[in-house]
């Protein structure tokens, strides 16, 4: 098997299906190619849905379904099929995690197989996201420090001239380049990076998680890389509601998850540094906000939310983040 795209399926099995529809072309120009959809605790009709739709298009040659209950994330959802694979007696060149609501523009996988050809040492690439309308999405970041958590928190012009080097989300790069790290959204990994680190860290559930897996593969001595030939439109936020587009309560598990990257990767002091940093930044936002009258478009009660999750309340050790789907209220606010 040259290439194992894998998607995820929770609660977008229109959207999913979609994503089916718009591989289609890619499949000829990518000898070996697989696709294995993973129904990941939708319930209902859906894993009945998606057979009905793979038979009826006549996608059953590259296309296999697994459905597993319940939801286990992203993490344990590509791990499943990830595990599977790599079991096998011919695991594949490379993994594709591409996201359910995406739409892949003609020519999107071949880039990506074709850089990591040509590019023995890249360990992770990912595709350029842009929205439906054709505008960018952020595809390329540095990782986090103390100093960009402030500046993401105050959004003050001033600071973010001054830390301009620091800020995660940069301009979108026009040639391919080396980051720090990649959205799971469209990202390629090498097997061989599999085999090096691991699969990835379920204890996330989701979110950082894809931020973790980079930041592992360069520890490991696998860069990262940014591929803007590669192009896929995605409708971000669809599976979970965390988007720009909507403004609505972040759950519980997000917090969760990024309290551990902090306190996984940078340690107790840092994630403390960081905390406050955020914290300090955000309060400050929200009261300038209030004086120069500019929209609220922050998810409610967000600043409490991010102080009743930080190591401050939470304390410093390491957690699994709960999942959702095994304890309903875990998604919620007291």
């Amino acid at each position: 098997m040259r290439i194992l795209v894998i998607i995820l399926n929770y609660r977008v099995t229109d959207l999913t299906i979609d994503c089916l529809r718009s591989l289609v072309p890619e499949v000829p120009c990518i000898p070996g190619m697989k696709v294995a959809v993973c129904e990941n605790g939708t319930g209902g009709d859906a894993e009945v849905k998606l057979r009905n739709a793979i038979s009826a298009n006549g996608w059953e040659s590259w296309v296999e379904l697994t459905a597993i209950s319940p939801n286990r994330g992203f993490t344990g959802g590509n791990n499943v099929i990830i595990r599977k694979a790599m079991a096998a007696s011919d695991p594949p060149d490379y993994f594709l995690l591409l996201n359910a609501d995406t739409i892949v523009q003609p020519g999107a996988l071949a880039a990506l197989v074709n850089f990591m050809d040509r590019t023995p040492d890249a360990g992770i690439a990912a595709s350029r996201l842009e929205n439906f309308d054709g505008s960018e999405q952020g595809s390329a970041y540095r990782f986090y420090n103390v100093a960009n958590e402030f500046e993401g928190a105050i959004r003050l012009s001033a600071i973010s001239r001054m830390l301009a080097k620091q800020i995660v989300c940069f301009p979108m790069p026009k040639a391919a380049c080396e980051v720090d790290w990649v959205p799971g959204c469209s990202m390629i990994i090498r097997r061989k990076v599999v085999e090096s680190i691991g699969l990835l860290d379920e204890d996330y559930f989701s979110y950082f998680d894809d931020i973790d897996y980079c930041w592992n593969a360069r520890r490991a001595g696998w860069p990262v890389w940014f591929v803007p030939e590669s192009r896929v439109m995605h409708l971000d936020g669809a599976s979970t509601g965390i988007t720009s587009r909507i403004v609505k309560r972040r759950p519980s598990y997000w917090f969760q998850a990024r309290r551990r990257f902090w306190l996984k990767n940078y340690g107790p002091v840092d994630a403390a540094l960081a905390d406050g940093a955020f914290i300090i930044g955000h309060a400050l936002w929200r009261v300038r906000r209030l004086f120069q009258r500019k929209d609220d478009k922050d998810p409610p009660h967000f600043l409490t939310d991010f102080i009743r999750n930080s190591v401050f309340v939470t304390g410093f050790k390491l957690r699994v983040v709960q999942n959702p789907a095994m304890d309903p209220a875990s998604a919620k606010r007291d």
